[in-house]
């Protein structure tokens, strides 16, 4: 009787084991840091497990991925956004956090796919969308290096964009002059106090000496790092300038080196 039992509960477990969808992994929660001083880097085997540059490129629908669910409203700005399952869950426990200190937390932009940014970007690229200098960069920037350059001072190339992953969010305002009083540096300054307690870090941190390249300080938005790594990892093996194509001004990428400038071109603490 025994080894039946036995038996039954090996099966159970071996079945349990293939019915994890494929691209899959499951990340803890709630960690201190992405990864602790002493944890070796995710190898190739392990990235390669886990993701493929497809994902990395934002070539799926968040919608219809089995790893995403949509955001509830009562922690975003509007219906219809989306993030991985293991980074909302994350996220919930910081909001609960952040709410019992009298900070209430909002998403108000998550996963966007290559489509999505593709619509961003090429809105600004033509014009029909001023950039953040409230300008019109088809007609300010008639160089396109140029042009790409003060876009991607905000503004991700579609196939470059951590906002593909999932990983990512922006919290509660796009402008960097909220942060800097007011409610805006308290709920900043409790992120940057509490976030990486929860697995959280500010990837486009000011640049400096430890962040040369890159977009420019955004202090809205945070990456979930058990995750996070493993994609920026992938990116850094895997993803060529020249695979960024696709849209309008992609022939730019290699000139100026988005994938090593601006994909890798991030805090070194959220490395």
């Amino acid at each position: 009787m025994k080894r039946v039992v036995a038996v039954f509960l090996s099966f159970l477990l071996v079945s349990c084991a293939q019915d994890k969808p494929a691209g899959h992994r499951s990340f803890a929660a709630g960690t201190t840091n992405a990864r602790s001083a002493s944890a070796p880097a995710p190898s190739s085997e392990q990235t390669q497990q886990a993701f493929d540059l497809a994902y990395v490129m934002g070539k799926f629908d968040p919608a219809t991925h089995p790893d995403f669910v949509e955001i509830n409203p009562e922690h975003a700005s509007r219906k219809g956004m989306f993030l991985r399952r293991d980074v909302y869950d994350a996220f919930k426990n910081m909001y609960g956090a952040a709410l019992k200190d009298g900070i209430r937390l909002r998403i108000v932009s998550a996963a966007r796919n290559f489509d999505v940014q593709k619509g961003i970007w090429e809105a600004k690229w033509t014009g029909a969308r001023l950039i953040e200098n409230v300008k019109n960069a088809s007609e300010a920037y008639p160089d396109p290096v140029e042009r790409a350059l003060k876009i991607l001072e905000y503004s991700s190339m579609p196939g470059s964009s951590r906002h593909h992953w999932g990983t990512d969010m922006d919290l509660n305002d796009l402008n960097p002059e909220w942060f800097q009083s007011g409610e805006g540096k308290k709920i900043h300054d409790w992120l940057t106090a509490n976030g990486a307690a929860y697995g959280f870090c500010q990837p486009y941190s000011p640049k400096g000496q430890d962040r040369l390249f890159g977009y420019n300080e955004e202090q809205w938005h945070w990456s979930y790092m058990p995750v996070s790594t493993v994609l920026t990892e992938l990116a850094r093996q895997k993803l060529k300038d020249d695979m960024i194509s696709g849209f309008e001004g992609a022939n730019t990428a290699s000139q100026i080196g988005v994938v090593q400038k601006y994909v890798l071109g991030i805090n070194p603490a959220c490395k």
